[in-house]
Order: C-alpha cells, then sequence, then structure tokens
C-alpha cells in the first residue's frame, strides 16, 4: 500500500509537470499571437489541462504571465550576475551598471524579446514586486554601494530604473521619436553623475 509521502510525492510531481506544460503552452501562444492576445481559456486548451488547475496554479491571468516572465528573465539574470564583464562580474560597478541599464533598453527595442513583451502586459505594481523586478532593484543598488555613492541607494536604485522602465522608455520611443543609440547614451550619463565617474 502507498504511504502518505508517496502520494504527496506523486501530487508534487504531478504540479511540476503541469506548471512546465502550463508554461510552455503560455510561451507558444505568446510567440505565436503576442502577449496581449493571451486568455487563460487558450493557455488551458494548448496545454491539456482544465482551467481550474489553470487558476488554482497561477491565480489569474497576471500570475501567469508574471510567472513566464520569471522564467524568460532567468538567462538575463544569469548574465549580469554571472556572466562575462561589463554587464556581469570583472568590470568597475560604474561600468557594469551602465551595462546593465544599456542591455535594458536595447531589450525594450527589440520586438523578439519576450520579456518587455510579457511586461507590457502586466501591471505595473505587479511587475515592481515580481521576482525579476525584486532582483533588478537589489543589483542596482548592489551596484551603487559598490561604486562608493553616498546616499539612500534604495532610492537611488528606483530613481534609476524609472528612466528604464517599460512604460518610460515606450514613451520616449514611440512619442518622442527618441533612438535607442541616444537612450543608452543618456542612462550613460546618468550612472557617470550619479557615481562620480563623470568624464567632463
Amino acid at each position: 500500500m502507498t504511504g502518505p509521502s508517496g502520494d504527496l510525492a506523486g501530487e508534487r510531481a504531478d504540479a511540476v509537470r503541469n506548471r512546465a506544460r502550463l508554461l510552455e503552452a503560455a510561451a507558444w501562444l505568446v510567440a505565436e499571437r503576442g502577449a496581449e492576445h493571451v486568455t487563460m481559456h487558450e493557455v488551458a486548451r494548448v496545454a491539456g489541462v482544465g482551467k481550474g488547475t489553470l487558476f488554482r496554479r497561477f491565480g489569474d491571468r497576471n500570475g501567469l504571465l508574471l510567472a513566464l516572465l520569471d522564467d524568460v528573465e532567468a538567462e538575463f539574470h544569469e548574465a549580469y550576475t554571472f556572466g562575462p564583464p561589463p554587464l556581469g562580474p570583472g568590470a568597475p560597478a560604474s561600468e557594469r551598471l551602465i551595462a546593465f541599464g544599456q542591455a535594458l533598453i536595447e531589450r525594450v527595442a527589440d520586438s523578439t524579446d519576450l520579456g518587455p513583451a510579457l511586461g507590457r502586459q502586466v501591471p505595473t505594481d505587479r511587475r515592481q514586486t515580481s521576482y525579476y523586478g525584486r532582483a533588478f532593484r537589489a543589483h542596482v543598488i548592489s551596484l551603487l554601494r559598490e561604486a562608493g555613492v553616498v546616499g539612500d541607494h534604495t532610492m537611488l536604485a528606483h530613481a534609476l530604473l524609472a528612466f528604464v522602465d517599460l512604460e518610460t522608455l515606450d514613451h520616449l520611443r514611440t512619442d518622442d521619436q527618441v533612438t535607442t543609440a541616444r537612450l543608452q547614451a543618456a542612462w550613460a550619463d546618468l550612472v557617470r553623475r550619479v557615481t562620480g565617474t563623470d568624464e567632463r
């Protein structure tokens, strides 16, 4: 007879498989139709699971998109945490901070990058409190400290990240027709001023 631990292990394995199947279905739908057209009904249908399973696992559409976003952001997190400099370790903190913001700007300009595409579909408050949102802030705070910046590192991190926020960049790129190169140059200038490494 199978004991309780065996039953729970079986449920956990099923839950893991269901989660993976649902995220794969959601990723496929995003790639095929765009994140704005993904519905809970379609994800459940493509994954071959009941809609109730989907809602129990992720709560709502925002929860599903945030889970998918965390998966998508894992590669970028790996790059700025462990990858080669200047984005990764091995370069001065100010250079890493410049590379980080410039990479975010480039990603927002890339229509094939699923990260910004998904982020646009999630309310700002949910995005800010998501795993990757907190990780971005923690990374910037760490680099500000490493650069020897004096001040409230948390508030400075919020101020810096406001410049590379999706809504801000979309507005500047679309409404004001600001080029990616100009945005990246402005970010580098801002970081140099904040970190006291302005060469002028």
